[in-house]
């Protein structure tokens, strides 16, 4: 019999638990299967970057990750026109574009228009027919020497502040940031009722 105040014993020992084994035996497979899919895309593409379309450099949303870089969907209409690439030819030579996105920064637009400038520079565009050469199109000792361009071309890197060292000196030793914090604090919380008090002594010698 069951003695006291106790939970009635209840153990779900039978779970077959073999049953639920979940194996990755075909990871090594699945590793040479998308190696083999890209290569295959890479022949495909030749002589486009593997990477694909070229993207800007945006910051992350909100307060916690706004001051991390990452790639964004594409160049506004703002950052072609002043990296002078017209919006139509931009999608034809490897260059993502969004029409909706809106720059509030000039620094953002200035490096993603110096991005833009820079891809221009290295690009080599080969022409729709071997024996036509249109205007736009690169020379034939540039074609000879192209190649394609195998993962991340002009990487999005987050530039690091330099440190500045200092000689402490004696002041600094001697500063008390805690009493200076409490004293500013003071002096916020008074600002009206200092402002008020300076305004009436003016009033009275006026009078």
């Amino acid at each position: 019999m069951v003695k006291h105040n106790n939970v009635v014993p209840s153990g779900h020992f039978r779970k077959h638990w073999q049953n639920y084994v979940k194996t990755w035996f075909n990871q090594p497979a699945r590793k040479q299967r998308r190696r083999a899919a890209r290569q295959k895309k890479a022949v495909k593409i030749f002589p486009r970057p593997t990477a694909g379309a070229l993207c800007p450099v945006v910051h992350g949303q909100t307060l916690k990750y706004n001051m991390k870089v990452r790639a964004g969907r594409g160049f506004s209409l703002e950052e072609l026109k002043a990296a002078g690439i017209p919006k139509k030819l931009a999608p034809t030579i490897g260059i993502s574009v969004d029409h909706r996105r809106r720059n509030s920064s000039l620094e953002g637009l200035q490096a993603n228009a110096q991005r833009l400038k820079t891809y221009k520079a290295k690009l080599v565009v080969f022409p729709r027919r071997a024996r036509k050469i249109k205007a736009g199109d690169s020379t034939p000792e540039e074609l000879a020497t192209a190649t394609q361009v195998n993962g991340p071309y002009l990487p999005i890197l987050r530039e690091k502040a330099s440190v500045e060292l200092v000689k402490i000196t004696d002041d600094m030793k001697s500063f008390k940031a805690y009493d200076k914090l409490r004293v500013e604090r003071m002096n916020e919380r008074h600002i009206g009722a200092r402002a008020k008090r300076a305004a009436e002594a003016e009033k009275e010698d006026k009078k």
